[in-house]
């Protein structure tokens, strides 16, 4: 293990994870806000398209009802006050605004079926969904590539919109217990524990997915050999790397654009 990996590891491990909390109030108000951080730094990366993506985030309580963004809603304007709790009927429970079908589609069957998922984020960033037209999962090339290792499923069922969410089940099948889906000519799809760890992943695979084009354009890439790869896995793959890779984004979204805590 290099020393600055080992340094990471270190400092990850000394992270109380998962973060506890006094309450279900203030348990919700933390997800409520680093959800809509996700969104400020989603919109700020360039991963916004038009009315496409959602981010979702299980409420603490009520375990089958999650908040996400309303439809129509740019990610770059969201406020918490935006947000809305959605049960697993559709039915918009709290907050005004409209629900995104194809958000509902996905989210609520993957909250509904993978109960370990707090978090889950999906959009038609320009990288991933370029990646996903290859019907391909990613190779493990770099040390951050290997987050994935073994660790990301290619769901290659494209049927237009997701607006059923029978298809919505057969993506959380097709999950299961990874971190991530590339959902063919679609984009990418990430899961966590947290909202930190679903948005980190989402935003080092957006980047993992530019790596490898940008490595094929220029020739033949090589992979890291399987043993390496599993290893540098357990060091950057984990659920508190990814939350604790997030912060450093928090920190600077939260300090730019502080607007967006209005709660």
């Amino acid at each position: 293990m290099s020393e600055a990996v080992k340094v990471e590891v270190d400092v990850a491990q000394s992270i109380a994870y998962p973060p506890e909390f006094n309450s279900p109030e203030a348990e919700r108000r933390e997800r409520k806000r680093k959800l809509t951080a996700t969104f400020r730094a989603f919109g700020k990366f360039g991963f916004d398209e038009g009315v496409a993506g959602h981010v979702t985030v299980r409420d603490p309580e009520r375990t089958d009802h999650f908040w996400v963004n309303p439809f129509g809603r740019s990610f770059k304007q969201m406020k918490v006050s935006d947000l809305i709790l959605v049960n697993h009927a559709g039915d918009i429970v709290e907050g005004d605004g409209l629900l995104n079908a194809a958000a509902f589609a996905i989210h609520s069957q993957i909250h509904k079926h993978l109960p370990h998922v707090t978090a889950a984020a999906h959009t038609h960033s320009l990288y991933g969904k370029t990646w996903s037209s290859l019907g391909r999962t990613l190779d493990p090339l770099t040390q951050d590539a290997c987050a994935f290792y073994e660790d990301h499923v290619l769901f290659d069922d494209f049927t237009g919109v997701v607006l059923d969410t029978g298809e919505g089940e057969r993506i959380a099948s097709a999950l299961g217990k990874r971190k991530a889906a590339i959902l063919q000519n679609h984009g990418l799809l990430t899961v966590g524990n947290t909202v930190d760890e679903a948005a980190w992943w989402f935003i080092t695979m957006e980047r993992t997915c530019q790596s490898q084009l940008l490595a094929e354009a220029a020739g033949k890439p090589v992979k890291i050999r399987p043993d390496i790869a599993a290893l540098t896995a357990s060091q950057v793959g984990q659920p508190i790397a990814g939350y604790f890779s997030f912060k450093p984004i928090f920190d600077v979204i939260a300090a730019e654009q502080p607007d967006m805590f209005d709660d």
